[in-house]
């Protein structure tokens, strides 16, 4: 006889590739530093930059639109590595109306 377990769901595999698509708001004592690169070397992600405004017209705060691809785990910690600086993480609707959203 087989059990049957309703309102329990099969776990998430943290090690599915996926990809988010993102902004991030960088404040000006990040502006020179390399947090982009760090996505990408200590968290093994792959980065597109996909839009980006820095610089002296940009009331002191720049950003920068992100798709992320990597592992649910990579892009989960990747995103706490940001948290932790205090930079502000945005949702962004994919452009080719796929209808899927980080």
């Amino acid at each position: 006889m087989k059990t049957l377990i309703i309102g329990r769901r099969k776990p998430k595999n943290n090690n599915s590739m996926t990809r988010l698509r993102l902004r991030l708001q960088i404040p000006p004592i990040y502006q020179h530093q390399p947090v982009i690169s760090q996505l990408i070397s200590q968290y093994n992600l792959t980065v597109n930059i996909t839009g980006a405004r820095l610089g002296k017209n940009t009331g002191g705060e720049g950003f920068f639109d992100l798709e992320l691809r990597g592992t649910i785990s990579q892009i989960s910690l990747a995103l706490a590595y940001l948290e932790s600086l205090n930079i502000k993480i945005k949702g962004k609707p994919n452009p080719d109306g796929d209808s899927w959203y980080c």
